[in-house]
C-alpha cells in the first residue's frame, strides 16, 4: 500500500503530491485534512512540504511526529521551495526521529513545479512501487 502526504501553503507542493499520487494510483491528501491519518499500515509513504521562516510549517511537523514506525516501512521525501532543499532535511529528520526508514534518493522542485517537473515527479514516484 501507498500514501501521499503533504503541507502546500502556494500550491507548489499540492501540485507535485498530486502527480506522485497520480503515478502511484492513490490521493494525495493534505496533513491538515482528518482523512491524512493512516488508517492501516503502508509500504511506501511520499511526504512533502516545503521551508516556511527557515523551517517546516507546524501542521506538517505535528503530523510527522504523530506517525507510528510500525505503520510505515519506509518514506520518500519531496519538496519546493523558493529558498532552499532545507525542508527535505527537515522531513526526514522527523522521520527518522520517530525511527522510519527514508529513502535517500528525493525529489525537489525550485519554485512553481513546470508540467516537466511534474512528469518528473511522475517517473520519480514509479520508482518505489
Amino acid at each position: 500500500m501507498i500514501a501521499v502526504r503533504y503541507f502546500s501553503r502556494s500550491g507548489n507542493v499540492k501540485a507535485i503530491a498530486e502527480a506522485i499520487a497520480k503515478a502511484t494510483c492513490t490521493e494525495a491528501v493534505s496533513v491538515t485534512d482528518a482523512a491524512a491519518a493512516l488508517a492501516e499500515p503502508v509500504d511506501t509513504l511520499f511526504v512533502g512540504g516545503a521551508l516556511y521562516a527557515y523551517g517546516i510549517d507546524d501542521a506538517l511537523k505535528a503530523y510527522l511526529q504523530s506517525l507510528d514506525a510500525s505503520c510505515v516501512k519506509k518514506a520518500v521525501v519531496f519538496s519546493s521551495s523558493w529558498v532552499s532543499k532545507h525542508a527535505i532535511d527537515l522531513i526526514k529528520g522527523e522521520l527518522e526521529a520517530r525511527g522510519i526508514a527514508v529513502e535517500a534518493e528525493t525529489f525537489y522542485v525550485r519554485s512553481k513545479p513546470s508540467a516537466a517537473q511534474l512528469e518528473e515527479a511522475s517517473a520519480f514516484a514509479k520508482k518505489f512501487i
